[in-house]
């Protein structure tokens, strides 16, 4: 895990995806220890399966006290993601990609993105996507990939920063429970459950 100069990234600045507020990152994790989602894009299929599963485990963090909030690299496809509700955190876009570049998340090139893509990891998830009903599209920067960052309330440390490898890459839901030390009642890679009164998506 490289390091993470908190202070600098911490002053980067998110627009907050239903206000169109600008705050600095910092701001999120000031009150709470916070678990952020970097997606790839807003549009990836894939991106929206990972959505879905980390928003499992958001009654639980929210019980504990914890925020969890997604942040996309640009402002294209927000619209669409929230009306799909693929996401129960709050969100916001990283218009200048400033933290995507501090934390470490690389960039593809034309030649590496479509191995990238057609990978394992990729169509392993894909498929769960489609198994569930979620798909995407191949609007906007694809070039980008993401991760998570997971920091203690105060900025006290970083507990877990991770950066994609492969876009199919993701951290398992018990291992966000774990470091955070809550009890989790998820299970990854579940169909969503739906009756009259309640769907789980």
């Amino acid at each position: 895990m490289a390091n993470v100069d908190l202070v600098q990234v911490g002053k980067n600045l998110l627009k907050n995806g239903d206000t169109g507020e600008s705050v600095e990152l910092q701001s999120l994790w000031q009150d709470q220890p916070v678990v952020l989602f970097f997606l790839r894009r807003f549009g990836c299929q894939v991106c929206r399966w990972m959505a879905t599963e980390i928003s499992k485990l958001e009654p639980d963090l929210r019980a504990s006290g914890v925020a969890l909030v997604g942040v996309g690299p640009e402002e294209l496809g927000l619209k669409d993601f929230k009306e799909g509700r693929f996401f129960k955190g709050s969100i916001y876009v990283d218009e200048q990609k400033k933290s995507y570049k501090d934390l470490g998340f690389k960039r593809y090139t034309a030649l590496t993105v479509v191995p990238a893509a057609l990978g394992k990891k990729v169509r392993n998830a894909a498929a769960k996507a489609n198994a569930e009903g979620i798909q995407g599209n191949f609007s906007g920067d694809l070039l980008q990939s993401g991760g998570m960052l997971i920091v203690a309330k105060g900025g006290e440390k970083v507990l877990v920063h991770f950066i994609q490898d492969s876009p199919g890459d993701h951290v398992p839901l018990e291992d966000i429970a774990k470091v955070l030390g809550i009890s989790a009642n998820a299970k990854a890679g579940q169909m969503p459950v739906c009756n009259d009164a309640v769907c789980t998506r």
